[in-house]
């Protein structure tokens, strides 16, 4: 674990893979940092946040983190969502060209895995989901959509993910989902938490 301020209020912290990240962040979220306002997961690393009149508090996390006990990965990941997807996207066709597949195994493959929520970001609810069939890689395109619905279901390189609020977006659209993924009006405002997992399963 490797610790670095980050600006006046804020410390980053460093470890070696992402299910240590999502533990420690459960752990963190248990410990209830005084002044803490945000904790920010990514791939290796949890920023914390804290507001100016506690920017102490993260020496005193500083000093606990190594004696910090961390919770079980199954803990954190708890049971899978379910998120129905009607596979109608308008690049289904250009996925199955792309991985030599037909359309049938792109969602076939899509649906097998459980997926893990890596961390929310790009806009508020996004989940970048790990754990994508390898075979349905594709790149990006290279001009975004000015314009995606609410509820997408995208693929980009090793990644899937949904699209909780109509954005623009440069992900390659195989579906679409009625769940919504963020609703500020709800606690949490989220569906989708990361450490989470969810299975994605063709809606009737």
């Amino acid at each position: 674990m490797n610790l670095r301020p980050a600006g006046e209020r804020a410390l980053l912290i460093e470890v070696e893979d992402l299910e240590t990240v999502h533990r420690l962040h459960a752990a963190v979220a248990a410990l209830g940092p005084p002044g803490v306002t945000e904790l920010v997961p990514g791939y290796r690393t949890l920023l914390v946040v804290a507001d100016p009149g506690h920017a102490g508090s993260l020496d005193e996390l500083a000093a606990t983190l190594p004696t910090l006990e961390l919770p079980a990965a199954e803990a954190v990941a708890g049971e899978p969502a379910e998120i129905p997807v009607r596979y109608d996207g308008e690049d289904l066709d250009e996925v199955a060209q792309l991985t030599g597949l037909d359309a049938a195994e792109v969602v076939r493959r899509h649906t097998a895995p459980t997926y893990t929520v890596a961390f929310l970001g790009f806009s508020p609810g996004f989940p970048y989901l790990v754990g994508l069939d390898p075979a349905l890689e594709v790149p990006r395109h290279d001009t975004p959509r000015t314009s995606i619905p609410a509820g997408s279901v995208g693929l980009a390189g090793n990644q899937t993910g949904i699209y909780p609020t109509a954005s623009p977006g440069g992900w390659r659209l195989i579906g679409r989902t009625e769940a919504t993924l963020f609703d500020p009006a709800r606690d949490p405002p989220a569906l989708l938490a990361p450490g989470g997992r969810l299975r994605f399963t063709v809606a009737g």
